[in-house]
């Protein structure tokens, strides 16, 4: 899995027999600065973004293949006894109010490379179906962290946070709320000149500024009704500076920040109401790291508890790899990956090509 953050390849080596989730091996590589650099450049326009892409994805699936000669390594398994690698691709484009979704990463490189058979290319076929294409992970939450007893909430909080409101009864939904650590990421390099704010300590140091956090929650994508999906498509640099200008052009660069962590705290926990009211709110992806963030999520999701998903076993860095790697198994064996009722589309759709061993 490579996701909205932009940091490096996660990656897992799974078994998924008798219908459990098992990790065998794991592993996060990350990206070498140039194609970093490269894949943020490739959601905006630019020269030549055919061949760039096509070359970008050359060298993803040349690290997605250096990741698996790794787990195969670390666990001693043979190529020959995996029945296939999940490849979710990088996106670089996500639209699917016109229809399509662009996710990069060479899958026939990758099947070559490695010797393994790959499934890839996840969200068109929803996007085709009517979709959004996003949120695919609710399906997979729903079969691992569904609990008799309470009313739960997974929040995957990557670049892009979304979440999976999973019942004790009833019907499973999910969306993406809005930005998760893709602006704190952004703002941080600009002004710090790191890719991330380690443990938010630099948001700590600033205030939050009511106004600024109000304009940037007026933005119409957070009242919208879900089915929903975004990314980087909208809350990017441009967004940003636009609301800062209108508001607060010369607030401090540690109060912006602050504001940032306020705006993703409180867009997560008015998205999660919207759904129900739930007992827990269990978190996957980077931004569990980010102390200043999990503790504006305790306060903004109160009285419901906020914790990791290695309380249920599951380390929160690699639950969209062990994701993907379910969704590869489902294409094989002809099952739906969808939820409709997440996503939107026509129906339950099997998800993912196929490139052969």
């Amino acid at each position: 899995m490579t996701g909205t953050s932009l940091d490096g390849v996660d990656a897992v080596l799974a078994n998924l027999e008798k219908g459990k989730a098992t990790v065998l091996a794991k592993m996060g590589v990350p990206f070498p600065a140039n194609l970093r650099a490269e894949l943020l450049a490739l959601n905006t326009t630019g020269a030549d973004e055919l061949g760039r892409a096509a070359l970008a994805g050359n060298h993803l699936s040349r690290l997605n293949a250096s990741a698996v000669s790794d787990l195969l390594r670390q666990s001693g398994l043979p190529s020959a006894d995996i029945r296939a690698i999940g490849c979710h691709g990088q996106t670089v484009r996500h639209r699917p109010d016109l229809g399509y979704t662009i996710q990069i990463g060479n899958a026939a490189l990758l099947a070559e490379l490695s010797g393994i058979p790959v499934v890839a290319d996840f969200r068109s076929r929803d996007v085709a179906a009517g979709g959004q294409g996003a949120p695919l992970v609710p399906a997979f939450h729903s079969k691992i962290f569904h609990s008799a007893g309470e009313d739960r909430t997974v929040l995957n909080l990557g670049g892009i946070a979304n979440i999976s409101y999973i019942p004790k009864q009833g019907r499973v939904v999910g969306f993406d709320c809005g930005p998760g650590n893709c602006l704190l990421d952004l703002w941080c390099a600009r002004h710090l000149g790191q890719p991330y704010d380690r443990n938010g300590d630099w948001a700590a140091a600033g205030t939050a500024h009511a106004a600024l956090l109000n304009h940037l929650l007026s933005d119409p994508y957070f009242s919208a009704p879900f089915p929903k999906s975004t990314g980087r498509d909208l809350f990017n640099e441009r967004w940003l500076d636009a609301k800062l200008a209108t508001i607060a052009p010369s607030l401090r660069p540690e109060d912006v920040q602050a504001t940032l962590i306020e705006l993703t705290a409180v867009s997560i926990a008015r998205a999660t109401r919207s759904c129900g009211a739930v007992q827990a709110l269990i978190v996957c992806g980077g931004g569990v790291h980010n102390r200043t963030l999990l503790r504006g999520l305790t306060e903004s999701i109160s009285p419901a508890r906020v914790e990791a998903s290695s309380l249920h076993g599951i380390d929160p860095d690699y639950v969209e790899a062990l994701a993907f790697a379910w969704l590869a198994q489902r294409a094989l064996n002809g099952e739906a990956g969808n939820l409709p009722a997440v996503t939107g589309a026509d129906g339950s759709r099997v998800l993912g090509a196929i490139y052969a061993r």
